[in-house]
């Protein structure tokens, strides 16, 4: 089956970044729903469109394709009083920025009474390589294009 809109695809993916250090392994296959769902970059989905199982790809993310571009608007400090209990350097926390979004606000830094937060994707900025397989290619069922992602094994749960 060639992949196409309201196909699930299963990869093989490796990340690295620019500098070749190893972000993901790819040990774990990873599934997406094709077709303009957003669940995996664009710039993939156009690479893959037509492609079959055993098709192999490499590809060069630049950060405006993959993980955006740093924003500094995206850091913020709360007051430590305000802190949920047990959430350490290296948590996360959900919350509204000052735009009004629903963001996941990164702790990278306690100093003091003040915490300081990144709602910043930690891969902003970074320029992928990202070297892939597709393992296999299925009809999505109806479930699944109605959810806009795909079920099961190494897919979303509910």
């Amino acid at each position: 089956m060639k992949i196409a809109k309201d196909t699930a695809v299963t990869l093989r993916v490796k990340v690295s970044d620019s500098t070749g250090k190893l972000i993901d392994d790819g040990t774990h296959p990873t599934v997406y729903l094709h077709g303009g769902y957003e669940n995996t970059f664009p710039k993939i989905e156009a690479a893959l469109e037509g492609q079959e199982p055993g098709f192999q790809f490499t590809m060069t993310l630049p950060p405006e394709d993959a993980f955006g571009v740093r924003d500094e608007a995206l850091l913020t400090t709360i007051d430590k009083k305000n802190f949920p209990p047990g959430v350490k350097v290296g948590g996360q926390l959900q919350g509204r920025g000052e735009d009004g979004q629903d963001r996941v606000f990164n702790v990278v830094k306690i100093k003091g009474p003040v915490v300081h937060l990144d709602a910043n994707h930690p891969l902003a900025d970074l320029t992928l390589r990202i070297t892939g397989t597709v393992v296999d290619v299925r009809a999505a069922s109806a479930e699944e294009i109605t959810h806009k992602h795909v079920h099961g094994e190494h897919g979303h749960h509910h």
